[in-house]
């Protein structure tokens, strides 16, 4: 990711030192997750060491066990989860802060930097442009450019599109240039709030261009202070006491709000709360048959039926409608509680992954970087990916937000603390040459049958 994002800012007119410091930040913010990968390898290289050596064995033939070899080594990796957690809550956020902040001060200082493909970008103002990807040496030209430029004072939209796009600038200058070549320009010749038969009289009007050159006023993207700190709520920027103020804030909004939209929804369809107090009128005797529709005749019917049908589509319509902003509203939540609950995981996932290393290097009896450094990555990456997915999990409602935080964290620990017991009391055996010996027999022996098949 680092690499990514320098790739982005290297010569685009940034300065050394800005560039510098934005990947400080960002080094800053991967120092959480590369300690328990770090203690992983370490504790499986050194274990595996002592083993191939023989000097594990003759310590445990002395009446050493695992358990009491490792414990001066356990307190030091329970000072280092500690230490992480300090980190996670205090400098982690303040690097995201200045990381996130510095990087959008940039864009905003290099216009173009802004621009994302395949996306409609709106931060120019009276413009929203598309495009389907950026290419040449800096990232200036544009294919497949759709431009939508708005009127509000004639309330239309004119529309712009080219199979080529090239941007320029002049230092200094407050507008962007935008050469688009091979295009057609539409233009709305009517108000949208004009009557439909004036609309339709003259809708539009329709150009072809080989070249034409829009101007695009970029004078707000030019700060004077490229630090400047104007996005400070995003979960990342919040220490773990913030997150959790800030989810105790967010809950009784979100308590109103699906109380109000589930009101909502049932006065679409005409249901509604029995009062205390609200009395049945004795109405004129009659007998009522059943269904209910054959005490009506047929236009009765008929407008009971669609004020029924109407009601319905309403009330659908609405809660279609509040499907996704009550996801989205959920998802803003969830990612409060989630990222809490994965922080405290991720701190503790410096001791969880030295009890899983430190028996697995002395089962597997290697040293050095080739083995264990395979069984130090497939570790992490296990780790990684159930943590990622329970996150995401978490953010769309599917599990809890503490089983999301915390599901990678209990999927290893009973594998470690086996891993651990075992090696401590003589019982953990682990022949790699028997195994590999193994699994190369059996694909000798599928192919040999294969060529027999054929």
């Amino acid at each position: 990711m680092i690499w990514l994002l320098f790739d982005d800012l290297a010569g685009k007119g940034i300065t050394l030192g800005i560039l510098l410091k934005f990947i400080y930040y960002i080094t800053i913010t991967a120092i959480p997750k590369a300690m328990p990968v770090a203690i992983l390898l370490s504790s499986i290289m050194s274990m595996g060491q002592l083993s191939e050596n023989y000097e594990f064995a003759a310590m445990k033939s002395s009446g050493i066990s695992l358990f009491r070899l490792i414990r001066p080594l356990l307190f030091f990796v329970v000072m280092l989860s500690a230490l992480n957690l300090v980190f996670l809550n205090n400098a982690f956020p303040w690097a995201v802060l200045k990381q996130k902040n510095l990087y959008s001060n940039i864009k905003k200082k290099q216009p173009a930097l802004a621009l994302v493909e395949g996306s409609f970008n709106t931060d120019i103002k009276g413009y929203v442009l598309k495009f389907d990807k950026k290419r040449g040496p800096d990232n200036n030209i544009l294919d497949n450019v759709l431009i939508y430029k708005t009127n509000q004072r004639r309330n239309t939209v004119n529309t712009i599109t080219a199979t080529k796009g090239t941007i320029s600038s002049e230092e200094g200058s407050k507008y962007l240039n935008l050469k688009l070549e091979d295009g057609y320009y539409y233009e709305e010749h009517s108000n949208r709030g004009s009557p439909k038969k004036e609309r339709e009289r003259a809708p539009f009007s329709k150009t072809h261009f080989d070249v034409y050159t829009v101007n695009l006023d970029v004078s707000e993207f030019s700060l004077e202070n490229i630090e400047e700190e104007r996005f400070k709520k995003d979960r990342e920027m919040l220490s773990l006491n913030q997150l959790k103020l800030s989810s105790d804030s967010l809950k009784p909004k979100w308590d109103t709000y699906v109380n109000h939209k589930a009101k909502l929804i049932l006065s679409k369809v005409s249901i509604k709360a029995k009062k205390k107090g609200d009395s049945v009128q004795p109405t004129e005797a009659r007998d009522i048959s059943y269904p209910i529709l054959d005490n009506f005749d047929e236009t009765a019917q008929y407008e009971i039926l669609g004020i029924a049908r109407n009601n319905v589509n309403n009330a659908l319509n609405s809660f279609n409608d509040f499907r996704t902003d009550y996801k989205y509203k959920r998802k803003q939540l969830n990612m409060y509680d989630t990222e809490y609950h994965h922080r405290l995981a991720l701190a503790l996932s410096v001791l969880l992954l030295f009890i899983i290393g430190a028996p697995l290097g002395a089962l597997i009896k290697k040293g050095g970087f080739g083995l264990p450094m395979v069984f130090g990555i497939i570790i992490y990456m296990i780790y990684f990916f159930l943590s990622s997915f329970a996150i995401n999990l978490a953010e769309e409602s599917s599990i809890s937000h503490v089983w999301g935080g915390w599901l990678s964290t209990l999927v290893l620990a009973p594998f470690g603390i086996y891993l651990l017991v075992s090696t401590s009391t003589d019982r953990g055996k682990m022949n790699l040459s028997g195994l590999i010996q193994r699994i190369t027999q059996y694909f000798k022996a599928w192919k040999d049958k294969k060529q027999v098949s054929r």
